[in-house]
């Protein structure tokens, strides 16, 4: 295990870092407006800059706007023309498209990453109108640096900085009475590191049966080379890491969709939630747990566990009141005005009542990139619930 607490950069940042970081981000906004569809759609209400409107004030009527709708294919076609199916059709849809747009708008070399978790966490809280566990955060930002695959967050009083040269793959979610949406999106400063989020930004969008969607995502991932410093790399789909299901107040539920090829058949079923998550290496394409965790979950189907430390009980007292079954972390313990836990909390761990989630970390050196979407198996097509204007 590597001795340092949390990931650091690979490479120190340019002296004109930030100058060439604002423009880079302010050309790829221009980008993603310029690909618009001009109007095609419903005029959608306007939110402020930076988002501080609910959502729910934004669509009083509570018909939000649709995702990205894609037709099922082949023997699936009957679905479009049945009465019974379009009937069935009942849906509850956040938005991301504000929370995404401001962020990019603010990312630059410099940032603290404490500050940058913060800054789209309290956004969250304000759109979705946090209420309990009724709606609020699904699970603590994930702002994963360079090899670092997934599962880092930043830990109270932590000094990260965001660099030039970082590859950060931040991964965020809202729910609505349990029912989660799950994104994520790669954010690199630095062109040399294009190739690698296009590998997995096009992974992601593979359009194929959803039976072979391992397949597809490998192939797309593994088409790709990316030259760094000089040295180039085959891009890797990392084959211990999947997409799952996703169910009430469960982020990752019982089914697993591959990102490589023979892994398991998934049976995916209507009215299913589903994070299609495509995550591309330049490293071993294999990752495992290291560095300090910061990510705790209760286990979904944990019965009762008899407590002796009146610390752990009363530790669990809040894990249930705020949160349930959805992850959580030490800051939020934190912002709660918990202290002195942290014995608690791994007592509750070492019961089997909380898991912990640490970093999954390829090789050091390496660059991992990661995008992710929410699909709605719907009764006559699927939606692509998380889908915006940037991907």
């Amino acid at each position: 295990m590597e001795e340092e607490n949390v990931p650091v950069a690979a490479v120190p940042a340019e002296e004109n870092g930030v100058e060439e970081a604002t423009e880079r981000l302010d050309a790829l906004q221009t980008d993603a407006d310029d690909g618009k569809d001009n109007g095609k759609r419903k005029k959608l209400p306007e939110q402020n800059n930076p988002p501080s409107i609910p959502v729910a004030e934004l669509f009083p009527s509570g018909e939000f706007p649709e995702g990205e709708i894609q037709q099922y294919k082949n023997d699936n076609l009957w679905r479009v023309t049945s009465e019974e199916k379009r009937e069935l059709e009942r849906l509850q849809k956040p938005i991301y498209n504000s929370v995404r747009k401001y962020i990019r708008e603010i990312l630059k070399p410099g940032m603290l990453m404490t500050d940058l978790c913060e800054t789209l966490e309290n956004m969250v809280r304000k759109l979705i109108s946090e209420n309990g566990l009724q709606a609020g955060i699904a699970f603590p930002t994930g702002c994963s640096l360079n090899w670092v695959a997934a599962h880092w967050t930043p830990n109270t009083g932590d000094k990260t900085v965001l660099q030039y040269d970082d590859v950060m793959k931040l991964d965020f979610g809202t729910h609505i009475d349990g029912l989660i949406v799950d994104c994520a999106f790669t954010v690199a400063f630095n062109p040399m590191f294009d190739p690698l989020l296009e590998a997995s930004r096009e992974a992601t969008n593979a359009d194929v049966r959803l039976c072979d969607v391992g397949a597809a995502i490998q192939e797309v991932m593994e088409s790709y080379e990316v030259e760094i410093n000089g040295k180039t790399f085959q891009v890797k789909s990392i084959r211990n890491l999947n997409g799952h299901s996703i169910g009430p107040y469960q982020i990752h539920a019982e089914k697993s969709v591959p990102i490589v090829k023979g892994g398991e058949q998934t049976k995916m079923e209507e009215g299913e939630f589903f994070a299609i998550e495509t995550l591309g290496s330049t490293g071993k394409g294999y990752v495992r747990e290291d560095l300090e965790c910061s990510i705790y979950m209760k286990i979904f189907d944990v019965g009762h566990v008899p407590l002796r430390l009146p610390r752990a009980k009363q530790l669990l007292a809040t894990i249930n009141k705020n949160f349930s079954t959805l992850a959580f972390c030490r800051r939020y313990l934190d912002w709660l005005g918990e202290t002195k836990y942290l014995m608690a909390l791994k007592n509750l761990c070492d019961a089997g009542i909380v898991q912990p989630c640490p970093p999954l970390c390829d090789v050091k050196g390496s660059y991992v990139s990661q995008f992710e979407h929410t699909i709605l198996l719907r009764p006559t097509c699927r939606e692509v619930i998380s889908r915006g204007d940037d991907y």
